[in-house]
């Protein structure tokens, strides 16, 4: 069979490096990027380190509104699909570029498979819930990454096609793991830390960066915390933040934004990660390290009852509160698989190869 995978963001990237790989051992495979993330940091760094094949078609559709955004996507998209041949659309998690390859493959009567299909956090007025919805609900083959997630789609009346298969992000970090140590070590003596003693930040949600009320309390709260802060600034983060013209003490270190090997080097020698992204909370679960999410909903459920994430919204009080929170015990299960998603995904089909 021949697929073709489109991505165009962060979280999107590190995805498609399990599934790709996988889907290549059986099948034809070509990568669309929608160019959504085109900040080298936020894009190129990620295929190099992340050994993910060069993309075949690099559409740039860039910065833009939703509307306009998306709206170029599906033009240059099907553009594509009507010149190739595949036999299967394949898109990941939740951005524009997410919606945007479902609905240019559905219009074109071509099957849709949605890594990441099911999550919810019950706000549409965030993009991310409504950009998921709507993939969910165009799509033929749904890999869950949670039982949770299934159930959500069963909810719905989405049964046909819906499969938990675990989470691909998890399959990565299992790969890549061993190879984090002798990069943990650099990095802590490059910044002058001690391990468990730093926490590590990311802010890019359009409702915290989108507000200057927000990024004040996020601001407010990071400012008391007694120790180092690391903050790798999105390009958009670090735009607003200078329009707003706010203020950090000491402690907070500002910095360009990380590849996934540092980042995650870096995360799973911290004392807390503090985040408003959705994958950053996951990964925060996978090293070990409790996470405390800059939002008052999330869709990843399990890591709030299993006791690993806490939900803060930008309340300062709220974030110094969570920080002194003592470790929670270890889980007993791991929600989010085997870490054999990407396999499970290419094997859905018959071989090709």
């Amino acid at each position: 069979m021949r697929f073709v995978s489109i991505v165009g963001a962060r979280p999107q990237f590190v995805k498609v490096a399990i599934v790709s790989k996988a889907l290549r051992q059986y099948h034809e495979e070509q990568i669309i990027h929608t160019g959504q993330h085109y900040d080298y940091n936020m894009s190129a760094q990620f295929f190099s380190e992340l050994q993910i094949p060069e993309p075949d078609y690099h559409l740039g559709c860039g910065s833009a509104s939703h509307g306009a955004q998306t709206g170029r996507m599906l033009e240059a998209i099907e553009e594509v699909l009507l010149q190739e041949r595949f036999d299967c659309v394949v898109v990941y998690g939740d951005t524009n570029s997410t919606m945007a390859g479902a609905l240019a493959a559905v219009k074109l009567h071509i099957p849709v498979a949605h890594v990441e299909a099911g999550l919810r956090n019950f706000d549409q007025t965030m993009p991310e819930e409504v950009n998921r919805v709507v993939t969910d609900h165009v799509s033929t083959h749904l890999f869950c990454p949670t039982v949770n997630a299934c159930q959500n789609l069963h909810n719905e009346g989405i049964v046909n096609g819906a499969e938990f298969v675990g989470d691909v992000m998890y399959d990565l970090l299992v790969q890549v793991r061993p190879q984090l140590a002798a990069r943990t070590e650099q990095l802590l003596k490059e910044h002058h830390l001690a391990p468990q003693n730093y926490a590590v930040v990311t802010v890019h949600r359009a409702i915290n960066t989108d507000s200057a009320e927000a990024m004040q309390g996020i601001a407010d709260g990071l400012n008391k915390l007694e120790m180092p802060v690391l903050f790798p600034v999105h390009p958009r983060t670090r735009a607003y933040l200078e329009r707003y013209g706010i203020t950090w003490n000491k402690n907070v270190r500002l910095m360009e934004p990380v590849g996934y090997f540092d980042l995650m080097a870096l995360g799973q020698t911290a004392y807390r990660i503090i985040t408003d992204s959705g994958g950053f909370q996951k990964e925060a679960f996978f090293l070990g390290v409790p996470c405390i999410t800059l939002r008052d909903e999330t869709e990843w459920v399990e890591t709030v009852d299993l006791g690993w994430n806490t939900l803060v919204g930008t309340r300062p009080q709220d974030l110094l509160r969570a920080v002194a929170k003592p470790m929670p015990e270890q889980p007993r299960r791991n929600p989010f698989g085997e870490g054999d998603a990407g396999l499970r995904i290419a094997r859905s089909w018959p071989t090709t190869r």
